[in-house]
């Protein structure tokens, strides 16, 4: 690799027509808003333009998408049907963004296909596109293998090869398949590495397959307003819409902007929503500016409570309103992050940020914070419990409001005459009269299942095998005052087991509901075929061993019997299927 290094300064007066740029890529940033070029931006496009091999150090944020996706459809070659670039990136959730950004800056070069191809996708997609001629491949280095090694796709007239991020690549494993791409596309490419880090194995890389490689090292701190509380969620993907829900009825918002990555997700995101009783509506880059302008002007004045958006159908959104940003999905660079939640805390106003997190994408949230010098805090899931603690705190504020009153003495005056008709209790007209209020749907949620005990060791009277006497973690004296808590227990049998297709939560469900117990109350389950052993109290009150007895589960009649086999009593290893807890 070459020794010349480039460290860019902020541009001041470059603009990205004075890049070289095709007039058409002009015309799209244009659509979009973007008129500077950021510093790796600036330093990358006329030097791949040119031709050159370009080793690209930048944090997540940096703009770097943008700086090897403008030069690229600058110098495609549209009647060229055989992929002439190849874009490896180290995610899914990664390869599925470059390919929007590559569509948006593409939106003025009709004819342009871009192609994803990742794994969990069928083939047959990827196989189809592939036949029909596609101009842009972006995937992981695992399915591009797969099709390479299938002689699914063709490289032979490969023009353009991009590694983004390669450091995250080969964190995850990727380096050979990296390597043997590398070393099986056309020797006269041009290739830019994108990377946060150099580690020796991508210095090594760069020096075999980049000749001449303009090295350009970009130090970006991007910073977020202090006024505004950022916050994320572990959350996995089929949560996503149950976790907004739940956030939507506990947060105390005003208005709210939701981030999604694609435009078909504003719809239907913005349709579950309002199914859920919400106030929201979508808009994207489909959407027209007079349609957008309604929508906007709905949220200023109060009509419309949410807006569903893509980064850029929300450029340039300024409403005082907006008191929540939601990153239902993540972005996956810093500077679309702090632009996002930039539509909050504005003006010296306080505002909060709320970022969804999948398991896969926790390496971008490590990046954003590392590059904004802000920690998002963790924030729990609400429960139900919080849920309906919140409700019935805003029926008190209602109830509270509606005492100051000037139609008070009046509506007092109806309800004494009821009382007096019918005599009925003040208490009782007031409760029905929340039920009128309340509607079709229910004021409170019901409480969620009890899930079974973690499975740890406990010890009743026992020490552990040194003889120490401690108490050993999981012990049901620390576990509180419960029924059962700290009381023998004994083992029961109960009919139904793995052919019914039964799992512990259902059984812990149906008993604690039939039974009246609590979640000290059980220990540990044993799934069989044709039966199930489940730990309860050993002195079960009269009333709950009946309720227990005519107990069904999946519609089979439990037949609770004792075993009478205690705790202290050896306990094979259970063989069930299903969540431990």
């Amino acid at each position: 690799m070459s020794d010349e290094n480039l460290t860019p300064a902020e541009p001041e007066q470059t603009t990205f027509a004075d890049l070289g740029l095709d007039e058409r890529v002009l015309k799209a940033l244009k659509d979009v808003g973007y008129e500077t070029p950021s510093p790796i931006q600036a330093a990358t496009i006329p030097a791949l333009l040119e031709g050159r091999h370009v080793v690209g150090l930048a944090q997540t944020g940096t703009g770097k998408t943008a700086a090897f996706a403008l030069p690229i459809l600058s110098r495609l070659d549209l009647k060229q049907k055989s992929p002439q670039a190849l874009v490896l990136a180290p995610t899914r959730e990664l390869a599925l963004q470059v390919c929007e950004a590559f569509e948006k800056y593409a939106s003025r070069m009709p004819g342009v296909h871009v192609l994803p191809v990742y794994g969990g996708q069928g083939y047959g997609v990827q196989l189809s596109a592939l036949r029909r001629g596609v101009h842009i491949v972006v995937g992981t280095p695992g399915r591009i293998m797969d099709h390479l090694e299938k002689g699914t796709l063709d490289l032979s007239e490969l023009r353009f090869l991009v590694l983004d991020e390669a450091d995250e690549m080969l964190k995850m494993g990727f380096a050979e398949d990296v390597e043997t791409i590398l070393a099986d596309t056309p020797e006269h490419k041009h290739v830019a590495l994108f990377s946060a880090t150099m580690p020796s194995q991508i210095r090594r890389i760069s020096k075999k397959y980049l000749t001449d490689a303009l090295e350009i090292t970009v130090e970006r701190t991007t910073t977020t307003s202090p006024n505004i509380t950022q916050r994320h969620l572990f959350v996995s993907y089929p949560q996503k819409v149950d976790a907004l829900t739940r956030i939507l009825e506990v947060e105390n918002f005003e208005g709210m902007i939701v981030f999604v990555r694609t435009k078909n997700e504003t719809e239907m995101l913005a349709e579950k929503l309002r199914a859920r009783g919400f106030s929201a509506a979508a808009i994207n880059g489909d959407v027209a500016q007079v349609q957008r302008e309604r929508t906007v002007g709905q949220l200023k004045s109060g009509k419309l409570d949410i807006l569903v958006a893509t980064d850029v159908a929300a450029r340039g959104l300024d409403v005082e309103r907006i008191s929540h940003v939601v990153n239902y999905d993540i972005p996956t660079d810093t500077e679309s992050y702090v632009h996002r939640i930039g539509r909050t805390g504005r003006a010296g106003r306080s505002g909060d940020a709320i970022s969804f997190v999948t398991p896969r994408e926790r390496y971008l949230l490590k990046a954003i914070e590392k590059a904004t010098g802000s920690p998002l805090t963790e924030m729990q899931l609400p429960t139900v419990e919080d849920i309906n603690a919140t409700r019935l705190g805003r029926l008190d504020d209602r109830i509270t409001a509606a005492l100051g009153s000037a139609e008070l003495d009046t509506f007092r005056d109806v309800i004494a005459h009821y009382v007096r008709e019918h005599d009925v209790p003040e208490a009782d007209v007031a409760a029905a009269l929340a039920i009128v209020l309340q509607g079709d749907e229910p004021m409170l949620l019901d409480p969620e299942p009890v899930r079974p005990p973690r499975r740890e060791p406990r010890d009743d009277t026992r020490s552990d095998s040194r003889g120490s006497g401690a108490p050993e973690r999981g012990r049901r004296e620390d576990r509180g005052d419960r029924r059962g808590a700290g009381g023998p227990m004994a083992t029961y049998r109960i009919a139904v087991g793995r052919r019914h297709k039964v799992e512990p939560r259902q059984i812990v469900g149906a008993l604690a509901n039939e039974g009246g117990l609590g979640r000290g109350d059980f220990g540990r389950i044993d799934i069989r075929p044709d039966h199930s052993l489940v730990e309860l109290p050993a002195n079960l009150p009269a009333g709950a061993w009946e309720k227990l007895r005519s107990t069904r589960i999946s519609g089979q009649l439990i037949e609770l019997s004792s075993t009478q086999e205690r705790t202290s009593r050896p306990f094979k290893k259970p063989h069930r299927k299903g969540p431990r807890d």
